[in-house]
């Protein structure tokens, strides 16, 4: 599943190296996408290369080749794939699919938090800000504050316990401590999880999988979004 960005970025690069034969300049991807800068673009190609979308030609300048293009399917039609549809109880946690199917009302003890999409522990994603689901969650996981729910996307965090589908539990907050597991947005583009470490005026995010690099960023690159509290998971 590609993010909106991947998507418009794979079909601008499609129709240019339809029309013109030549694949578009990173100055040109950063402005049909009213991205602020092209570290932005290096990260979308790097995310569609991985996916297998498109691949660099070697020894050639702004070569790229689309290997193939992703359905085309209805936004609902995705929600339902990505676990979030229809409704279902499973391990306690109600999940509500959006329309006119409701699972039933939330247990005794438990509040209904919005699901914000997915959030990338890997390579990072774009910026997830519109509720597509409601979960019902324990209020042992919760404190005071906001809360939101991600469903996690790649297994860079798997060595802190934290697995490809799973749902993690969110503190809405702009601050937080070295060592902590935070939602943290790059370049107010993209979110990814990670756990932030503060290096003298360097902010690094660290994965926790040994075959993820730690990328280290100026503290007006990276704001924190929220921090990690609690997480949920599906066993089948």
């Amino acid at each position: 599943m590609l993010t909106r960005k991947q998507h418009e970025l794979l079909a601008f690069i499609h129709q240019r190296i339809s029309e013109s034969g030549v694949s578009p300049s990173f100055d040109e991807m950063k402005d049909a996408l009213e991205l602020k800068s092209k570290s932005g673009v290096h990260r979308l190609i790097t995310a569609l290369e991985e996916r297998g979308f498109i691949k660099r030609l070697p020894n050639r300048a702004r070569a790229l080749e689309v290997l193939r293009m992703p359905p085309e399917t209805a936004e609902p039609a995705k929600r339902a794939a990505s676990g979030f549809a229809p409704a279902v109880v499973d391990g306690g946690f109600q999940r509500r699919a959006r329309g006119n199917v409701r699972a039933p009302s939330a247990p005794s003890g438990a509040n209904e938090l919005p699901v914000l999409g997915r959030i990338a522990a890997g390579t990072p994603i774009e910026a997830i800000q519109h509720e597509v689901d409601r979960i019902a969650a324990p209020e042992a996981l919760l404190g005071g504050g906001e809360h939101f729910v991600l469903e996690v996307q790649g297994e860079s965090m798997i060595d802190a316990g934290i697995h490809d589908g799973d749902l993690v539990v969110i503190k809405r907050c702009d601050t937080a401590g070295s060592g902590d597991i935070v939602v943290a947005l790059v370049d107010d583009e993209e979110a990814t999880l990670k756990r932030l470490r503060k290096k003298g005026a360097s902010i690094a995010l660290e994965a926790a999988n040994p075959d993820f690099e730690t990328r280290i960023y100026g503290p007006d690159r990276v704001a924190v979004q929220g921090k990690l509290v609690g997480l949920m998971r599906r066993y089948h």
